[in-house]
């Protein structure tokens, strides 16, 4: 067995005493001070302010045109540049606050919503957005009339200025007529295969139970967008090719290509994906967060074809929805069209759950893949929303990502400069290209206020005078 030296000796030290004490001081001064060993580096992470005076950030995402800016979603309908020096820009990137849906400033889930930019962005300067406008007319079947128009559009950059978009050059690729005004899902992002991924939620309401969610199979809960793959897009990931066809064209490797389904789906069951991510390392597995009801959040590793289970479960467990409250006893195993239920490799327990649990809502969150805190490489870090109604105390946590089944271990992962909990509500996550990460936090649970910041994770760090820094810009 290997023995620490230092240790060994402060162990003989404390065997010294009486007359010997003279001895003892003198040895005191040439050896090692008597500590405890731990050959682990430190693992404390802190906050460092990259942006303020935001509303609503939902997220950063970077350009892959080598520039170094970070652009900011902000839910309001404005996206912002933080440039390569680390100053936010006076105007923004783009702007579509005055076409968009009316919003409810103490909260909503409707707006601007995702962010993404073309790979071959640095020569052919697309990208697109996720909002949402005013309802249409008409609405769903089962009564009442659209909430909102969810829109994913493709726009260009000013041939002129880097720094702006040119809103002239919008290009409807997608619609959908929404029936509530929550579980929009949300985010895009570009897969490694260069194909554009959509997370759409259930329609809204509560239990995918309300005009606009249609019936499926599984007839013991009633409704049913997330399991529903014909008559709608709600409750999916879709995949698009955005390079060809006219708005965009279909993967032919889509698990529904000539079967029974919608052709743009690339997975299904679910409530609210939200926040998604690709890894970029390892495999590039997709990890999103759904959201859940009332008792389990739960973080999945999204495959081609997979049915991810909402509403027959929620997490691993069997969901009832005429009483979300109480588990079902028991639910089918795999799907009406042969394919299995595919359980979370996270769960957490919702606040409302009466076993107890810590979060709101689940944020799903990125992979570090960074330098700066080299013993959280590889690490899944996700959050919460806040982890009590009514109170900004969001919280953090880690997960080392693994090969097998059942449900991976976490943990919170602390900033030293928030302790307790974040004292904000977590709305988002961001990843530049050297894999360093980014939070998007606010005060206020709704779009409103300036309260809205950007923080990077970084190692905690001392200064010169020993203090750390604890969320100011450096």
């Amino acid at each position: 067995m290997k023995i620490n030296s230092t240790n060994a000796n402060c162990g003989l030290l404390r065997s010294f005493a009486g007359p010997l004490m003279t001895i003892f001081l003198a040895v005191l001064i040439v050896l090692p001070a008597c500590k405890k060993h731990d050959d682990r580096p430190s693992k404390t992470v802190d906050a460092k302010l990259i942006a303020d005076n935001l509303v609503s950030p939902l997220g950063v995402v970077t350009a892959p045109d080598n520039s170094k800016r970070l652009f900011i979603i902000d839910q309001v309908g404005k996206i912002w540049i933080v440039d390569d020096n680390g100053n936010k820009l006076s105007t923004p990137f783009l702007d579509v606050s005055g076409k968009m849906v009316a919003l409810d400033g103490n909260y909503d889930e409707r707006g601007l919503l995702g962010l993404a930019f073309h790979p071959d962005y640095r020569h052919n300067g697309k990208f697109y957005i996720y909002y949402t406008l005013p309802p249409r007319a008409g609405g769903p079947q089962g009564g009442g009339a659209w909430n909102n128009l969810s829109r994913i559009a493709e726009f260009k950059v000013d041939a002129s200025n880097p720094n702006k978009a040119d809103m002239s050059t919008e290009k409807v690729i997608l619609q959908l007529d929404d029936p509530q005004s929550n579980h929009n899902g949300g985010t895009l992002a570009f897969g490694w295969d260069g194909y554009l991924y959509i997370s759409i939620g259930d329609g809204g309401g509560a239990d995918d139970v309300a005009p606009g969610h249609v019936m499926d199979w599984y007839k013991t809960n009633a409704g049913g967008n997330g399991q529903d793959i014909d008559s709608n897009l709600f409750g999916n990931v879709l995949r698009i090719d955005v390079n060809h066809g006219n708005p965009y064209a279909i993967p032919g490797d889509n698990p529904f290509v000539g079967k029974q389904g919608k052709d743009e789906i690339y997975a299904y069951g679910f409530r609210n994906p939200y926040r998604f991510s690709f890894d970029m390392g390892g495999a590039h597995w997709l990890y999103l967060g759904d959201a859940g009801q009332v008792l389990y959040e739960e973080i999945d590793v999204v495959k081609k074809g997979g049915n991810y289970g909402w509403n027959v479960k929620e997490g691993t467990h069997c969901f009832n929805a005429a009483d979300n409250e109480m588990e079902l006893a028991g639910c089918p195993v795999k799907d009406t069209f042969g394919n299995m239920l595919i359980d979370p490799v996270i769960e957490l327990n919702n606040a409302e759950n009466p076993k107890g649990g810590r979060a709101v809502t689940i944020i799903g969150g990125n992979v570090y893949r960074g330098h700066d805190i080299p013993w959280l490489g590889g690490k899944y870090i996700f959050g919460s929303f806040a982890r009590s109604e009514n109170m900004a105390d969001a919280e953090l946590f880690m997960a080392t990502p693994g090969g097998g089944s059942g449900l991976w271990d976490f943990e919170e992962l602390t900033l030293k400069s928030y302790p307790d909990n974040l004292q904000h509500y977590l709305k988002g996550f961001g990843q530049d290209w050297d894999g360093e990460l980014y939070l998007a936090v606010s005060s206020m649970a709704g779009p409103s206020g300036n309260t809205g910041q950007i923080w990077k994770l970084v190692a905690d760090k001392k200064d010169d005078n020993g203090h750390g820094h604890h969320g100011g810009k450096w």
